[in-house]
């Protein structure tokens, strides 16, 4: 029989037995031999430095296929390996590419020339050449090289191989006011033909990068310079207009001024400038000016009674008019009527010039346009171009 709490000695307490579960060893013993294997494969891995992180490699070796007989006889001895001097196919690149490479062992000379085969590109030379440039307060201006050469000369669109056919007429076009809206001046050098002359604004940001673009498209580039207009100066063409009378004290600053925004320029075309254009008193010191620098000079046309063109001839500076605007009126079917009216005057005349303005819609009707022209038999031709086929006595000269 137990004894009861009343019966134990007193100052003793009954030592209760403990147990311990089965099943909790099992487990501790689980878990500690997984952490064991966890572990050695760590450390195993560790020493080991697989590079490929222990994932699962298969190598399969690689040999090379002999060709089918009949391959094998197709293939020209000029494409197969020659084990004493390389493989031939190379050679053969380097000679329908034009460029000779001089291999190990062999002689070198002392200038190697390198011939790449022309694409039928037309390029334009590099700009700024430095003979052409003097540097001033207000930038880089042009100048006539030290052997003559000219702004006008060198900076301007080769005309490229001749047609194979006489064209029935060629028209030259000028769009200007690039520089100051980035996305009209992108899709202007982007989508315009690369015979389309490009004017650009004095008051655009990085001038300098942008006109390389457009030269790097194939573009030829003129420099607008502003002008006074008749309703000056509530149509105020900006800070540095040129102006007529006492006014005009400060021309030939506010000409270098925008002469020093940008290099690579053929030449200027008026922006607005109705009134000092027709005032020769106001013109004289300022095309000595330009003819000191040989820069060709364009008259956009937009005043009847401009005296550019003419009183730049009899400065001995190649000068040029434009027969018509083509978006006066800026809608698809006024501008598609005066690309007709230009036609009509190419193949009347032999060549027509033409100036406009870089609104989207221009872009867009000129550049559709101009797919036509081959089937017409007329072709675009660089505003630089357009004077030697309108006067022929100065073909071939920009001086």
């Amino acid at each position: 029989m137990p004894l009861s709490e009343l019966d134990q000695p007193l100052g003793r307490k009954r030592r209760a037995r403990t147990r311990l579960p089965v099943g909790r060893w099992l487990s501790l013993g689980l878990a500690g031999t997984l952490l064991l294997i966890f572990a050695a494969l760590t450390l195993y891995a560790g020493l080991r430095r697989d590079p490929d992180g222990g994932e699962p490699v298969a190598t399969a070796a690689i040999r090379e296929r002999a060709p089918a007989p009949e391959i094998a006889a197709a293939i020209p001895q000029s494409g197969r390996m020659e084990e004493s001097h390389g493989p031939a196919s190379a050679r053969q690149l380097e000679t329908e590419s034009g460029v000779t490479v001089v291999r190990p062992g062999s002689d070198a000379p002392g200038a190697i020339v390198i011939t790449v085969p022309d694409d039928g590109a037309v390029r334009l030379a590099a700009a700024p050449d430095k003979r052409l440039i003097e540097r001033t307060r207000h930038g880089y201006l042009p100048k006539v090289g030290p052997d003559g050469a000219t702004p006008a000369q060198v900076y301007a669109r080769p005309l490229g191989p001749a047609p194979a056919t006489k064209p029935a007429g060629r028209i030259a076009i000028m769009v200007g006011g690039l520089g100051i809206s980035q996305s009209s001046t992108s899709e202007a050098i982007a989508r315009l033909p690369g015979a389309v002359s490009l004017a650009f604004a004095p008051y655009g940001a990085d001038l300098e990068k942008t006109a390389a673009r457009a030269r790097a498209e194939g573009h030829e580039v003129f420099l607008q310079v502003p002008m006074e207009p008749f309703d000056y100066p509530d149509n105020d063409p900006g800070p540095h207009t040129l102006l007529t009378g006492p006014k005009g004290a400060d021309n030939l600053d506010r000409l270098q001024w925008a002469l020093g925004r940008f290099t690579g320029y053929v030449g200027i075309v008026n922006f607005l400038g109705g009134r000092l254009t027709a005032d020769d008193a106001a013109l004289t010191p300022l095309l000595r000016e330009v003819a000191g620098r040989g820069l060709m000079v364009v008259d956009d046309g937009s005043s009847a009674r401009s005296q550019l063109a003419p009183a730049a001839t009899r400065a001995q500076i190649p000068a040029l008019k434009a027969d018509l605007a083509l978006d006066g009126a800026p809608r698809a079917d006024a501008i598609d009527k005066e690309l007709q009216r230009l036609e009509t005057l190419a193949r009347e005349n032999g060549v027509a010039v033409a100036t406009a303005s870089a609104l989207p819609v221009t872009i867009e009707r000129i550049t559709r346009w101009a797919r036509t022209l081959e089937a017409k038999g007329l072709v675009i031709v660089p505003v630089s171009a357009a004077r030697g086929f309108r006067n022929p006595s100065s073909t071939g000269s920009l001086r």
